[in-house]
């Protein structure tokens, strides 16, 4: 665990958080897949993973209680939320540790989709008759993806995306999703023996933070900045991380 004693490394994963919880604080989400994506050019995607622990728990809680309708949005997303839980548990426990060499490259194509889809405004538009079968789908996939790179925004945020929220409830809605996500993926890193270590539970507290501050200085700076291009040029810098990180030991 050498990567988190003081030094170049460290000040890497603070500055990671800085803009990560910067960028969340302006667009409302991508804490998660801009510190996993930065970090993986430096560190296994697990070990990004754990460190992501505490400040996107803490963030996506504050999130979660931002609004009135918890109650509402439990009794609708449950079952993509427990689908989440089961497709991360089942993927962390199936899959090969020898496929786990090819994370980073999957965290790469991961980064891509989300780019792609997010600079082409792709909205998916999820008829109520379909909530039913979409949403253990979309859980089961996400906690999937979440289970190998760490991110756990798709396909979970376009399928809320499609539900046809309000403002409020859609901010609601993606902290409810996180959270759970956050915690399906503790649990499964934690049961794997990641968060067993001092170092990394030390690491992802004081990554708080610079996260805390950058979600805070993002938030201050949303209506003074275009908030949407912003996103365009978050999105275009995605796509050019996960090209990167989906090349890497192929080129």
């Amino acid at each position: 665990m050498s990567m988190f004693h003081v030094g170049p490394e460290f000040a890497f994963i603070g500055l990671t958080f800085l803009l990560a919880g910067f960028v969340k604080g302006v667009v409302g989400l991508g804490l998660p897949t801009v510190a996993v994506g930065l970090l993986g050019l430096v560190m296994p995607p697990v070990q990004a993973a754990a460190l992501l622990v505490a400040p996107s728990m803490v963030t996506n809680v504050v999130q979660l209680f931002s609004g009135p309708r918890f109650g509402q949005l439990l009794l609708r997303l449950w079952p993509m939320l427990v689908t989440i839980c089961a497709g991360t548990w089942l993927c962390a426990a199936l899959v090969p540790a020898r496929m786990m060499d090819h994370a980073t490259n999957a965290l790469g194509v991961a980064l891509i989709v989300y780019a792609v889809m997010g600079l082409a405004a792709v909205r998916l538009v999820v008829p109520p008759r379909a909530e039913r079968w979409m949403a253990p789908l979309a859980g089961l996939v996400t906690g999937a993806i979440t289970a190998v790179t760490g991110v756990f925004v798709i396909p979970a945020v376009p399928y809320l995306q499609g539900l046809g929220l309000d403002k409020e409830s859609m901010v609601q809605a993606l902290g409810l999703s996180f959270t759970v996500s956050t915690i399906a993926l503790a649990v499964s890193l934690a049961l794997g023996g990641a968060l067993l270590h001092t170092p990394v539970l030390g690491a992802s507290l004081l990554a708080l933070v610079p996260a805390l501050g950058g979600m805070f200085l993002g938030q201050w700076l949303r209506h003074r900045i275009s908030a949407e291009r912003f996103r365009r040029l978050f999105f275009c810098g995605l796509l050019l991380l996960g090209a990167d990180l989906a090349l890497r030991g192929i080129v």
